[in-house]
């Protein structure tokens, strides 16, 4: 006879209540489906101008030595981050992605039993990676305008709670929070609770009162998370950085996956960094694009101010219609079922393509 621990399988029971990862869906697999030619992606948001000057060369260069292990320790690239932000190495640590970054925190600070905070809705990796830590994920509703809700993190706030992500600006919303903000959290959490700044979209932001959260890495109980991904053009090579004390850091570095930023993913984005000031024109024209898509949407519906290369859409019950809709006239936007619509800003040419579909649908 079987005990009940032997029925249940030998996977983690819990993980039947952990939502799957949904990447956006490809131009490829919405042709093919729906037989629409020449699809336009802007579900992911990625930039749309290919790989900065000098990043092709630096990677088929890193692949002639495909045969050798990374530096696990990533001391170029470090050294180059640290440089630029006014840091020394041992602030700043790099990973597969923001993502990745953001799991190996979490990793480092909770375990079962613990909690981990975060708005909703906001990066859906984070039920995820609070589930893979053992901990419970607690999820605090947006304001009523679409932001995060500081007073609403902090009443969530119990003798269990580890970390705290604050996605900003927030993916999918495109908010931010402000700094008057983000100091009355600092100034009322315990020390023992982490706050993760989960900065992915901090170069797209045109607001200056946007939290910079390199101004709040002295404190021990912060860390800022950012990525090559966006607006650096990397989305493909899967790096990104978390800059915090060097205490969290080596002790975020006992966790990380040995030799998780490849070689190709490091060359990548030291010779991205080398091209900060097209990286710059480029994020002025998708910046510039994202208030005149914003403007033509507003006389449709109240949508939010975005400071990321996205907008949204809080269109409730219509999303899964409108989402569909877009995808049969071969725009691919990304849908979040009976919230609202993420699309992220392209060339103009594109955008001038949603926005044609768009004042149909809405």
């Amino acid at each position: 006879m079987t005990s009940p621990e032997q029925n249940r399988g030998v996977t983690r029971p819990d993980l039947a209540g952990v939502p799957a990862y949904k990447p956006g869906r490809t131009p490829e697999n919405v042709s093919k489906e729906l037989g629409v030619p020449h699809a336009i992606k802007l579900a992911s948001n990625e930039m749309p101008f290919g790989p900065l000057p000098g990043v092709t060369e630096a990677v088929v260069e890193a692949v002639t030595r495909l045969h050798r292990y990374p530096d696990m320790f990533a001391v170029a690239l470090r050294a180059k981050i640290a440089a630029r932000h006014g840091l020394t190495q041992d602030h700043v640590l790099t990973g597969c992605g923001s993502v990745a970054l953001c799991e190996i925190l979490a990793l480092a600070t909770a375990t079962h039993g613990d909690e981990i905070i975060f708005g909703w809705r906001s990066f859906e990796a984070y039920p995820i990676i609070t589930t893979r830590t053992g901990a419970d994920p607690i999820r605090v509703p947006l304001t009523s305008d679409n932001r995060l809700d500081v007073n609403g993190m902090l009443a969530a706030v119990t003798p269990r709670t580890r970390l705290i992500f604050v996605c900003t600006p927030n993916n999918p919303t495109g908010t931010s929070i402000t700094r008057d903000e983000l100091e009355h959290l600092l100034s009322e959490v315990p020390d023992n609770v982490l706050i993760v700044l989960d900065e992915a979209y901090r170069e797209f932001s045109t607001d200056p009162d946007t939290v910079d959260g390199l101004d709040y890495i002295d404190r021990p109980n912060v860390a800022v998370v950012r990525t090559f991904s966006k607006a650096w053009g990397l989305a493909g090579a899967r790096i990104g950085y978390a800059m915090a004390s060097s205490q969290l850091i080596e002790a975020a570095g006992k966790v990380l996956t040995p030799f998780s930023s490849t070689l190709p993913a490091q060359a990548a984005a030291v010779a991205a960094l080398d091209a900060e000031e097209e990286m710059r024109r480029r994020v002025n024209i998708i910046t510039s694009e994202r208030e005149r898509v914003h403007e033509t949407l507003t006389a449709y519906l109240p949508v939010p101010a975005s400071q990321a290369n996205f907008v949204w859409l809080p269109l409730g019950d219509r999303t899964t219609e409108f989402g569909h809709n877009c995808e049969r006239q071969g725009i691919i936007v990304r849908a979040f079922d009976g919230e609202g619509v993420r699309v992220t800003i392209g060339t103009p040419h594109e955008n001038d393509a949603f926005l044609k579909v768009a004042e149909k649908l809405l």
